[in-house]
């Protein structure tokens, strides 16, 4: 997919306006340049920026267009990127949500470097990055975002009892027998898990088994 075809693609979806689909068209050079120099995506992935990780990233605010109301909650949010990497999903997020505060986190810190970069090269002003590992963080959210940095298991101790609205969670593969073990360990509400397969709006076999999780507050 091309920087054109990606705007194309999103635009029948969300309403973006000309600064954003700039912001969005900067991305492909400042990734390459900024990958060339650390990698944070695999080198044969980065032809696929935009297939593999940006519409990933944004598979979360595709999945917010099916509630209205969480999706207004969401828009003015201060939100949590844990295990942000190069800035996923939180720039991409950052660019479609303006109004919402964003503070992407990873204890890499290379990583960081990368996420700031382009964040800054983006101007984007709801942007905070910081080197940190989670249980240093004090700060508490509205919403918990992640990109598949490690089992729900293992996830939701680092970012509990920091966001008062609920976790957006990307991950793929067989998830029935990691969500009941959260939801028993944690005792979470029955019903306060919904699971939606990225592949209901990604046509793409890449997408196949890959689902954005919500566990609600």
């Amino acid at each position: 997919m091309t920087p054109q075809e990606f705007i194309t693609f999103v635009k029948a979806d969300f309403d973006l306006t000309p600064a954003q689909e700039g912001q969005f068209l900067a991305c492909d050079a400042l990734y390459r340049e900024w990958n060339a120099k650390i990698n944070v995506i695999s080198r044969k992935d980065i032809d696929a920026l935009y297939d593999h990780h940006i519409l990933h990233s944004l598979a979360i605010a595709r999945y917010l267009l099916t509630d209205a109301d969480l999706l207004e909650r969401f828009r003015t949010a201060e939100i949590l990127d844990l295990g942000t990497g190069g800035g996923f999903p939180g720039i991409p997020l950052a660019i479609l949500f303006p109004d919402a505060q964003f503070v992407l986190c990873d204890s890499v810190g290379k990583k960081t470097i990368v996420a700031q970069a382009v964040a800054s090269a983006l101007e984007l002003k709801n942007v905070k990055v910081v080197n940190a590992r989670a249980e240093s963080l004090t700060q508490k959210f509205g919403f918990v975002v992640s990109r598949a940095v490690a089992s729900l298991v293992d996830f939701y101790p680092w970012v509990k009892g920091r966001f008062s609205e609920g976790i957006l969670y990307l991950k793929g593969g067989d998830v029935v027998e990691e969500i009941a073990e959260v939801m028993a360990r944690h005792r979470l509400r029955k019903g306060s898990v919904h699971t939606w397969p990225v592949s209901a709006w990604l046509h793409d076999p890449y997408y196949d088994g890959k689902l954005v999780i919500h566990l609600e507050k």
